[in-house]
């Protein structure tokens, strides 16, 4: 991971990952931390895509701000129950 962590902070799921913004998809890996959630591209890595997924595969996270992200990930079940479960802790 890229970011430095903040005191007490460790890493709790970690995974590859395209973040979709639009047309557009960026690779990279997405880290849960026990502060926030984190998406890391891949130092050169843009595709536009015009496809919608047909897997079941994506997550979408809403900021504190109302911001959302949107994520194609391995194992989103999991993902999301992680994130929940974290997210009571915070």
């Amino acid at each position: 991971m890229k970011a430095q962590l903040v005191a007490s902070e460790t890493i709790v799921k970690e995974g590859i990952a395209n973040h979709q913004r639009g047309a557009e998809t960026v690779g990279g890996k997405l880290y849960l931390t026990t502060q926030r959630l984190v998406f890391e591209s891949h130092d050169f890595n843009i595709q536009t895509v015009n496809l919608i997924p047909l897997m079941p595969n994506s997550i979408k996270v809403v900021t504190k701000a109302g911001q959302e992200h949107s994520f194609v990930v391995f194992g989103r079940d999991e993902w999301i129950r992680t994130i929940e479960g974290q997210d009571a802790r915070i």
